[in-house]
């Protein structure tokens, strides 16, 4: 369904009309909103705390602290603790390393029983970095201890905070930090820019110790925004936007070369897609199945030969994932299947478990059956001492951490822990109550579910006129970005007469179709039903697509991508 045509007088006119569209149904309402220019950043003194901590780095840094990174083992956790390793490094910390949790063995944060290994470590100070906001008792511990600790953070705070000599998180409650889908990465990445400020108001810097470039970080706050799926709103654009810059002129670190390389991509051409589709899983794979070490590792390598190396370990691990995935997601649509559904049957709410899931995989496997079946979705795994692990994803309408948080209300000790964000929550419950907490589950979301959430429609931004079906206008398209959750890549639409279709792969559908305007057009659809397809029979094809540039072989061509195929 193509998005209501909105005004857009109140940008440039010397954008492109299409472009200009594009921006302003995106809820963009000022050409400040896409500048994209480092200078445009929202001020770090917004963060509540972030200057307490800025004063506490810097006593360390004059001290010589012994200071531990704690970080998460998902990609966005590798880039935070990637770019504090770097960026405290850069500023002369030589007492520096980073702890991650082992998912299998600690599972999420800085918990009690990680907090133990902590303390054996002696550490002076500890920063956490994608986690701690919910780290109550792990943190309290560690206090104990005597040992200082900082948070940076930027998931939903519960009904506490945590005992910590500094809390930098854009979503406590008093904060008044404007971007509140800012990763964990940028958290970090501020609290850099923080002690930066606090160091020159202590004349640090001199001849001998130069002022650090932080900009040299930003490939990896842009990796590890895209990589969460957070908004994009224009603080995120701009992190991302300066990040990708830095990567497509050749500035970028061994790691994040290495694994453009090993994904196949192109450098000088990378778009903030390929980070979410190609070097996050990669990354993340780490920390699905084995250790995030090995992913910061990769990130953190000063050699581009011993990061290559890394980077094909990585994705050997990525393809191990995709099997294992694979297996879990036949077995979950058998099990639903066996329930005999239609569309308009479909439960408000999914929740699956079986013994033998891999923990570290649940969270894809929820994001495949949310997107499949657009309903809420709790996928669990046997974890340790009687525990399942669950991964939880939402769609638009339904706040999962609010369902979670209203489900631990109504039936306290259900839940062990919980926490997260309004699209994606972890949690973990005890084995012998999961059908207790599937039906609550049901329940919870079933209030708050409507009849339009349920529903799933493609906007798209209309037709496009058929003299931007060119190369150049793909580039401008390209360079309009970047594009991501919250302010998505525009699709366009338009009925194609059928010339030629073939399956490719098993399971893609290669295209040749004329426009009404007469030009001809290759397309791809992937992952289609091959039992629909090819179709001989079929003349015509309503198209909601995506403009691209393909590259094969050093030679490039216009394709469009396909994001829905209806027979005519």
């Amino acid at each position: 369904m193509a998005r209501p045509r909105v005004d857009d007088s109140h940008l440039s006119d010397k954008l492109h009309p299409v472009i200009r569209q594009i921006y302003a149904s995106r809820g963009v309402n000022s050409d400040e909103q896409i500048d994209n220019r480092a200078n445009t950043l929202h001020d770090f003194r917004l963060f509540k705390d972030i200057e307490i901590a800025a004063d506490i780095l810097s006593d360390s840094l004059q001290r010589q602290d012994k200071v531990l990174i704690v970080g998460d083992f998902d990609a966005d956790g590798a880039t935070s603790t990637a770019t504090l390793m770097q960026g405290l490094g850069m500023f002369g910390f030589s007492q520096l390393d980073y702890l991650v949790p082992d998912r299998f063995n600690f599972g999420y944060g800085l918990s009690v029983e990680l907090a133990e290994h902590i303390v054996a470590m002696a550490p002076d100070l500890v920063i956490t970095v994608d986690s701690g906001i919910s780290c109550l008792k792990g943190i309290e511990r560690v206090k104990a201890a005597g040992i200082k600790v900082i948070v940076t953070d930027h998931h939903l705070q519960g009904e506490q905070l945590p005992n910590a000599d500094a809390i930098v998180n854009p979503n406590r409650h008093d904060c008044t930090f404007p971007s509140k889908s800012i990763a964990g990465v940028g958290v970090a990445f501020y609290v850099l820019i923080a002690l930066r400020h606090t160091l020159r108001e202590r004349r640090y810097f001199n001849e001998q110790r130069p002022e650090p470039n932080l900009a040299n970080l930003l490939d990896l706050v842009a990796l590890g925004t895209v990589a969460d799926v957070v908004a994009l709103d224009a603080n995120n654009r701009t992190l991302v936007h300066q990040g990708l810059a830095r990567i497509r002129s050749g500035k970028t670190r061994p790691g994040i070369e290495a694994l453009v390389d090993v994904a196949r991509r192109t450098q000088a051409r990378l778009s903030a897609s390929d980070f979410g589709f190609a070097l996050a899983p990669r990354l993340n794979a780490a920390g699905r199945l084995d250790d995030m070490s090995l992913g910061i590792a990769c990130l953190l390598s000063p050699d581009i030969n011993h990061a290559r190396r890394i980077a094909g370990e990585l994705d050997m691990l990525n393809a191990e994932r995709k099997e294992i995935e694979q297996g879990m997601q036949q077995e979950a649509q058998a099990a639903l299947a066996k329930l005999s559904l239609t569309s308009a049957q479909t439960p408000d709410a999914l929740c699956l478990y079986q013994s033998d899931w891999h923990q570290g995989v649940i969270g894809i496997l929820a994001g495949r059956l949310k997107e499949h079946y657009h309903r809420p979705t709790a996928i669990f795994a046997a974890g340790d001492n009687g525990l399942l692990k669950g991964s939880c994803r939402s769609i638009d309408g339904v706040h999962m951490r609010d369902v979670l948080a209203h489900i631990d209300g109504q039936y306290p000790g259900l839940i062990a822990k919980f926490g997260g964000h309004a699209m994606a929550a972890g949690l973990s419950i005890e084995e012998a109550r999961f059908n207790e907490f599937q039906q609550a589950f049901a329940q919870e979301i079933g209030k708050v579910l409507t009849e339009e959430a349920k529903e799933c429609i493609l906007l798209t931004d209309g037709e496009l006129p058929s003299d931007c079906l060119n190369m150049e206008f793909a580039e401008l398209l390209r360079q309009s970005g970047p594009f991501g959750q919250h302010f998505p890549e525009p699709i366009f639409e338009h009925t194609f007469e059928l010339l030629q279709q073939r399956v490719v792969g098993d399971k893609h559908l290669k295209l040749v179709l004329r426009h009404s305007s007469g030009r001809v057009l290759d397309a791809i659809a992937f992952n289609v039903d091959v039992r629909a397809w090819p179709d001989t029979q079929v003349r015509y094809v309503h198209l909601a697509y995506q403009l691209d540039i393909n590259e094969f072989r050093g030679q490039f061509s216009l394709q469009l991508i396909v994001r829905e195929l209806q027979k005519q």
